[in-house]
């Protein structure tokens, strides 16, 4: 991965709402929710943040000229074809020169971007962001030679140049990382066809975008009070969790009902995205999809299976905060469409800007000054775009790609509790960001989405713990403690069974079973119901909801979501003893962080903090959280 791949690891070339490693990151596992929905502009004398790009190019001039450069140089990487067996100098040559070009040239894609997301209806940031995906295009073409041309080498000979050519450090990683995946590289011909199908493999996420935000006649609902909405997807997504219990199952009724209309073409759209994965694993030699979902970044599939299994023997934990969230909503018949309400409302004020950066600076102490430094450093900086506006994109990422500057955070600051957890978690991913730049060179500061949501959930699980124990009133300690327990819910539990819903539908791909809208609904029901506990009567699934797995559109992102809740299992896992004050455990963690991508994320987790992904234990603290945090509200109720 000498090429463009490596060097996409290190683009913020992805939509906001995507995560790539060392490049954007965003901000929720929570994914189901619509990413068209409008953000709600903030008042006037909301105090509010806008970051200053001319650190990355003064003036959309000085990008012109760095793009006509750019593009210039592009056409001079041909003349290193046939040079990278010569000798080590000579491939030290070719690979400083290529990284170089592709570190000015993601700064510069960076920029158009940043400058896109500031005002998507501009039409010169529109033709700014596309001439900078054409150049990365280009890029790819001019570099497509680079990884065949290593392999034929020989694996002798190059580790021979490693050894013997300084020059060549700052890429063994990436050169033996390429190594590595000799046996799934296919020879030039083949790589040739395998992108040129890449376009056509591409297209069910396509159709799956355009039955969802297009095509569907979305049905209108008149709720109890009056009021008529519409049950698009952010529609569901805001009248999901109504108080008014009729209202919420005449929200799923008909939302479902909608999406059942569609279950046979949802069916052959997302039966063609797994196809399409089963024959890129099979071109490319892997023994199955899994396999090949993991390869890049060296995980052992027990990572994936340790999962699914922890989490299944913790079920029991999960129906008991089901049975807690009925007695607090006073429900005794726990419905699907009860998952959503709060547990219970408070008054926690108002959680504008700069509430949230002094309670985050408070909560995330534990992590020392180094941090606090670095994390300082960047609140005083014009690093942060902080509220909605007309044209902006939605939702909230740090780009942390340009390596010579310092990361950017784009957030849509609504002054509430979600907004400042958002805020701290997108904090997280920047000094992140910070430290690994201060101890990587370009090469090999960008780092595995694996590692990088541990380092922005930790904020998250950090600040709960900060705002429960600060808490005045019971109201409010419940309040934070059941906005713990959610977080558990969406990231651990949910993103589990949507990842064994994945591994289930791609194997019985893989054995040459079809894959039916009805078959798919079969899958995702008995998932469904086994994790909701309705067989132990702890909640019940009506038939129409057992689709929902046409809505998911991260099944379409091929064995992503997984890494949510391993995310937040090894959050848990830091964070617990954080907060029972080891210190050799933050200077641990601080140099996971360091390390940025200088080796395989299971391997620096081991290294530098003995944190296993394979082994129970990476999982069971998550699991002793959400205990804990169950103990606490019973004791709460209990004092009534």
């Amino acid at each position: 991965m000498t090429g463009l791949n490596r060097i996409l690891k290190n683009s913020a070339c992805a939509a906001a709402t995507l995560v790539l490693a060392g490049g954007v990151f965003s901000a929720s596992a929570q994914i189901e929710s619509d990413p068209s929905e409008s953000s709600v502009e903030a008042p006037a004398e909301t105090v509010r943040y806008v970051w200053d790009l001319s650190d990355l190019y003064a003036t959309p001039e000085d990008w012109e000229a760095a793009y006509e450069d750019i593009s210039g140089q592009i056409g001079t990487i041909k003349d290193f074809q046939g040079t990278l067996g010569n000798s080590g100098e000579d491939m030290a040559t070719a690979f400083r020169t290529v990284s170089d070009l592709a570190r000015n040239a993601v700064r510069l894609s960076t920029y158009a971007n940043l400058k896109f997301d500031e005002n998507q209806r501009d039409a010169d940031a529109q033709e700014r962001q596309g001439r900078a995906r054409n150049l990365f295009q280009q890029f790819g073409e001019a570099t497509s030679w680079m990884d065949p041309e290593l392999l034929s080498v020989g694996e002798e000979k190059v580790r021979v140049f490693l050894d013997e050519t300084p020059e060549l450090e700052p890429f063994r990683h990436s050169i033996e990382n390429t190594l590595r995946q000799a046996p799934h590289t296919l020879d030039a011909k083949g790589e040739a066809l395998l992108a040129q199908a890449g376009l056509a493999l591409s297209q069910p996420g396509q159709i799956y975008s355009l039955y969802a935000n297009a095509s569907i006649p979305w049905p209108t609902l008149t709720l109890a009070d009056g009021t008529e909405v519409k049950l698009n997807q952010a529609g569901y997504s805001r009248y999901r969790g109504t108080a008014n219990r009729e209202d919420r199952k005449a929200v799923f009724d008909t939302f479902w009902g909608a999406w059942d209309t569609y279950k046979n073409g949802m069916g052959a759209t997302l039966n063609a995205q797994v196809q399409s994965a089963v024959f890129r694993a099979k071109a490319r030699n892997y023994d199955s999809v899994l396999q090949r979902a993991l390869f890049d970044d060296a995980l052992p599939p027990e990572v994936y299976t340790e999962l699914v299994d922890q989490v299944n023997e913790a079920l029991p934990v999960f129906h008991r905060y089901l049975e807690l969230r009925g007695r607090m909503l006073g429900v005794e018949d726990l419905r699907y469409y009860d998952i959503y309400p709060p547990i219970i409302e408070a008054d926690t004020g108002v959680f504008d800007l700069t509430r949230s950066e002094e309670l985050t600076f408070e909560a995330l102490k534990p992590f020392g000054e180094e941090y606090l430094g670095l994390l300082r450093e960047g609140l005083d900086g014009q690093w942060m775009h902080s509220h909605p506006q007309e044209g902006k994109e939605t939702g909230a990422y740090m780009s942390g790609s340009a390596y010579d500057v310092h990361p950017y955070v784009l957030l849509n600051h609504n002054d509430d509790y979600d907004s400042m957890s958002t805020f701290a978690h997108e904090w997280g991913h920047a000094v992140h960001t910070l430290l690994a730049q201060s101890e990587q060179p370009w090469e090999t500061a960008g780092y595995s989405t694996f590692i990088a949501e541990m380092a922005s959930t930790i904020n998250e699980i950090l600040l709960e713990e900060y705002m429960i124990a600060n808490a005045e009133t019971k109201e409010e300690k419940l309040y934070y403690l059941g906005y713990a327990l959610e977080s558990l819910r969406g990231t651990f539990f949910r993103q589990t069974m949507f990842g064994e819903f994945e591994l289930a539908i791609h194997e019985a791909a893989e054995r040459g079973e079809p894959l039916s809208g009805t078959k798919l609904t079969e899958i995702y029901g008995e998932l469904l119901r086994k994790y909701h506990g309705e067989a132990e009567g702890v909640m019940t699934i009506d038939d129409v909801y057992t689709n929902e797995w046409a809505y998911i559109p991260h099944f379409y992102y091929e064995f992503y979501v997984y890494q949510y809740a391993t995310s937040i299992s090894g959050a848990a896992w830091f964070s617990e003893q954080f907060l029972a004050g080891d210190d050799e455990v933050r200077e641990n963690f601080i140099n996971v962080l360091k390390a940025g991508g200088s080796d395989y994320p299971a391997n620096i987790l081991i290294n530098e903090a003995g944190l296993d992904m394979t082994k129970p234990d990476a999982y069971q603290a998550a699991v002793r959280r959400m205990t804990s945090l169950m103990d606490r509200i019973d004791a709460l109720l209990e004092e009534e």
